[in-house]
């Protein structure tokens, strides 16, 4: 088989493969990145031996840890957790140092060498921040208070974790003098870069983004030139490309743009995700897997427990309630996918063997998969133990009010109309989320005194950050009948929803599908629309009295009109 040809068998052999095991991965809610783990376990030497490691593979692999930590800086948005940035800033360094330790001494008990300990040590540090973020947004938990306390240490985590991999990257570990003189030489320059990337994110970015977001392929590209940009930038002052694309990342993070870079970037990243993670498997052998298998079980069942009190008492030292303590504590119990990605570093780099990546990636394996059902099933595990926790309440203890969008006005499009009654929503609702495409309103709306969201509310991860399902009243003046599907869909009908449609037929359907009312531009004029809704938010009974006649024309009248 020509070469062409077998890269290409291979790969569609592996995607094949990952959509697999991705389907049942999700039908037993896993992580996919297990499912992603096993494919290069069967394919590779482990299991059927059908693909070995090219350099090809190699090199997307790097660049999947790249593009990994791109979208992981993205996420990253310091106003998200600036409310409770001191006890989170608290609980992280203690966290960070105690479950190191609890980390190192592990590992030696169970008889590894000191440099292989140290190594495992920093490894196994890190939560597993793409996978558990995924499962909290999607139990609508991330916005919960022991959420962000775990979001917040993983943000703080991820710096660690950035240093770590450049010191990996670096291949000077050859003595404590020598490891001191990289670390601080580390720090310096990813300061530089990241005050760069901080400040770009103030002054440039907002006004290059606003000029390519109505191109959505100029959009896409311009996100991941600005990613190589830094890749480039950090290869140039001899720091890895990991570091380049979080801090990349990181200035995106803090733009309105970020939700829908995130929804652009997020397909090519799985992808990658995929190449990397089944690598991984298939540079293991069955030797590598079960080298240390009896020292992975009890090891991962020691971290799961040990990390679990580790949390929990740093948690409550701060003051906070119990429940909130055994729920933020419950999802860091995992070894993250991290541990793979600097264990991976590692034995590129010498300083560790295959075995011991086969021990971290059975550790992985283990703990994600009990740590996943762990998260699914807190709130019911919690109401078993409550009882056995109520010596940890007092008086002093109690948990801080989030910012929470909750009962909220969410609108769908800025046009004269919605900035004539904006006013008026905002005193019936208080909080208003705007979602927004259009790039030349960006500067305005950035500006105003509610909350803006650049992005296509046909993607789901625009809706959630708008809080759509805990909404009190929704306004779309989109006219996309699947934007308005999607409304009416993840609303629900006790929530009053106005909507703007084409015809008759579009109006009538959604008042079928729950709409509290649907203003059709060429039968109700602008002013009269803008009327209605300023009346219903001061008023609802008065208004249902005043479009009755629209209601019955649409129901009753030529719907061909």
């Amino acid at each position: 088989m020509i070469p062409e040809a077998a890269i290409a068998y291979d790969f569609a052999l592996v995607i094949l493969t990952a959509t697999v095991l991705g389907f049942l991965a999700r039908k037993t809610n896993q992580p996919t990145i297990i499912a992603y783990i096993a494919t290069g376990l069967v394919l590779g030497p482990v299991m059927f031996d059908v693909i070995g490691e090219s350099q090809l593979v190699s090199l997307m692999s790097e660049l999947g840890i790249a593009l990994l930590l791109f979208l992981l800086g993205i996420e990253m948005k310091i106003d998200d957790i600036r409310e409770i940035l001191r006890p989170v800033a608290n609980i992280a360094v203690l966290q960070t140092v105690l479950q190191t330790a609890l980390a190192f001494v592990i590992p030696l008990m169970l008889g590894f060498s000191v440099q292989e300990t140290m190594i495992i040590a920093l490894c196994t540090v890190f939560g597993a921040t793409p996978v558990i973020v995924k499962l909290l947004t999607d139990k609508d938990e991330a916005s919960t208070l022991p959420g962000k306390i775990y979001i917040g240490v993983l943000i703080l985590q991820d710096i660690y974790l950035v240093v770590i991999l450049a010191l990996f990257s670096s291949g000077t570990l050859g003595n404590p003098a020598q490891i001191g003189f990289t670390l601080g030489k580390i720090l310096v320059l990813m300061s530089l870069v990241g005050a760069l990337s901080l400040v770009s994110s103030r002054y440039i970015l907002p006004v290059l983004f606003s000029r390519v977001a109505d191109n959505r392929h100029a959009f896409f590209i311009h996100g991941l030139a600005w990613a190589f940009l830094f890749i480039s930038l950090t290869a140039e002052l001899n720091l890895s490309i990991e570091v380049g694309a979080f801090l990349a990342g990181l200035g995106l993070g803090q733009i309105p743009y970020r939700e829908e870079l995130k929804e652009r970037i997020r397909p090519i990243t799985d992808f990658f995700m995929v190449i990397f993670f089944s690598s991984i498997g298939l540079s293991l052998t069955a030797d590598n897997l079960t080298a240390y298998w009896l020292e992975a079980v009890i090891a991962s069942v020691l971290l799961m427990i040990g990390n679990f009190l580790i949390m929990f008492y740093l948690i409550d030292r701060e003051k906070f309630t119990p429940k909130t303590s055994f729920l933020g504590s419950l999802n860091m119990t995992q070894v993250s996918e991290f541990s793979l990605v600097v264990g991976a570093i590692a034995v590129t780099q010498g300083y560790i063997q295959g075995d011991i990546l086969g021990y971290l990636s059975l550790m992985a394996l283990i703990t994600m998969t009990a740590s996943s059902y762990l998260i699914n099933y807190n709130q019911e595990i919690y109401g078993k133990v409550e009882h056995l926790l109520r010596r940890f309440e007092s008086d002093e203890k109690k948990d801080i009010e989030l910012r929470r969008y909750r009962d909220h006005a969410v609108v769908v499009g800025y046009n004269p109309i919605v900035e004539r009654i904006i006013p008026a929503i905002k005193q019936s609702y208080g909080e208003v989320i705007v979602v927004d495409r259009d790039p030349s309103s960006t500067e305005k709306l950035s500006r105003a005194d509610f909350e803006y969201i650049y992005g296509d509310f046909n993607h789901g991860e625009i809706r959630k950050a708008a809080g759509i399902k805990d909404a009190a009243f929704v306004l779309s003046m989109a006219r996309d009948m699947k934007v308005n599907h999607h409304i009416l869909r993840d609303t629900g009908w006790e929530t009053p929803v106005f909507l703007e449609a084409e015809n008759f037929e579009d109006a009538a359907e959604l008042y079928d599908r729950g709409a509290e009312y649907i203003m059709i531009e060429n039968v109700v004029t602008a002013d009269k629309m803008a009327d209605y809704l300023e009346l219903y938010v001061e008023d609802p009974e008065v208004f249902q009295e005043e479009i009755q006649d629209d209601l019955e024309a649409i129901y009753w009248g030529d719907r061909d009109a």
